[in-house]
């Protein structure tokens, strides 16, 4: 699915992020106008709802609060201001969730829509569900403000589950894969767990028992309509970034073909080589998005069609029936009968 980071120049998110810091930042005496220097924004648009920003204006406007902040439980602060409200048609979406495995699984599905400094992937186990963070392993501009990011990514998390839970709802505990910083006491005073460092892996850890706890705002209606529109929405993305929104207009033009890469890198007056390390560059492939495409087609024939299992699966390429099967129970969660029955409620 396309929640993969996307082109930190490609202004396309709603400056509320940028407001939570720049306000954060301001209590401490700083001005807007120096934690916004050199990120192209204006102060004023910070709370324009019009106004659209890039991952990188983001992450310059964070170096500056490194630079200029001297307390550190800024990041921390920031996260834990950015409640799941301030995040739009994403947060209304993860906010009516019906569980909170939904919730994990539309997080990630849905985290290209929430100005990504980092991507994010969870998995679950019998004992726990843990939320990881691939990039906090990568090469960052500075350890400060890698560590910066992380500290207010996992801020965000743990403020996010107790949206949608109770306050007293908190992680078993949090791995990071650095060394203890100075300020590591207020780890634990901002997560509410014990917090260990100089692991392997950046991870956030809570008791698998959460994950049938039921939203206190779930609803039933209101999670599909909001998810359609998330859907629609992460499509225009899609459509408008880089190299990849290229190749998913070109396939999508002729849904019962999916040509195969050379085609589609021939249609784009380039070689297959050239194609393939765009879009390594753009931190995707054509298999992820050739798979991403084949996901949205399949929801919409569902949605608008009677076609059966066998022809949907034929239409998309799929060897079999029982292949299409297992790649929508990958996609969605869900297996066929259940999509069916929940197509059949929306339209009753």
């Amino acid at each position: 699915m396309f929640s993969r980071i996307s082109l930190i120049n490609e202004r396309i998110y709603a400056p509320y992020k940028l407001a939570a810091l720049v306000e954060v930042l301001a209590e401490q005496g700083i001005a807007p106008e120096a934690s916004l220097r050199g990120s192209g924004i204006d102060p004023a648009q910070i709370y324009d709802a019009s106004a659209l920003t890039s991952v990188r204006q983001y992450a310059i406007v964070c170096q500056n609060a490194v630079s200029l902040s001297c307390n550190p439980d800024t990041p921390f602060k920031v996260g834990a201001r950015l409640r799941l409200s301030a995040y739009g048609m994403y947060g209304y979406a993860l906010m009516s969730c019906l569980s909170l495995r939904d919730f994990f699984r539309l997080g990630v599905k849905y985290h290209h829509l929430a100005t990504p400094a980092l991507s994010i992937d969870w998995k679950e186990y019998s004992d726990r569900v843990v939320w990881l963070f691939p990039d906090a392993l990568t090469s960052s501009p500075s350890r400060e403000l890698k560590e910066f990011l992380i500290e207010q990514q996992f801020s965000a998390h743990v403020t996010h589950i107790r949206d949608v839970t109770s306050p007293d709802c908190s992680p078993i505990k949090a791995c990071f894969p650095y060394p203890a910083p100075a300020h590591a006491n207020r780890y634990p005073e901002h997560l509410g767990c014990p917090c260990q460092f100089d692991q392997e892996r950046c991870e956030l850890v809570y008791d698998n028992a959460i994950l049938d706890r039921k939203p206190q705002l779930a609803h039933n209606i209101t999670a599909t309509l909001l998810q359609e529109t998330c859907d629609r929405l992460i499509g225009q993305a899609k459509a408008s970034v880089g190299a990849s929104g290229e190749v998913y207009q070109i396939i999508m033009t002729s849904p019962g073909i999916l040509p195969p890469m050379d085609t589609v890198a021939s249609a784009m007056n380039m070689t297959s080589r050239t194609l393939r390390r765009r879009l390594l560059a753009e931190n995707t492939s054509f298999v992820a998005i050739l798979d991403d495409v084949r996901c949205s087609l399949a929801l919409e024939y569902l949605r608008t069609t009677r076609l059966s299992a066998d022809d949907i699966a034929t239409v998309l390429g799929f060897n079999d029936s029982a292949a299409f099967r297992r790649a929508l129970k990958r996609w969605t969660g869900k297996g066929l009968g259940e999509l069916r029955r929940q197509q059949c409620a929306e339209k009753a």
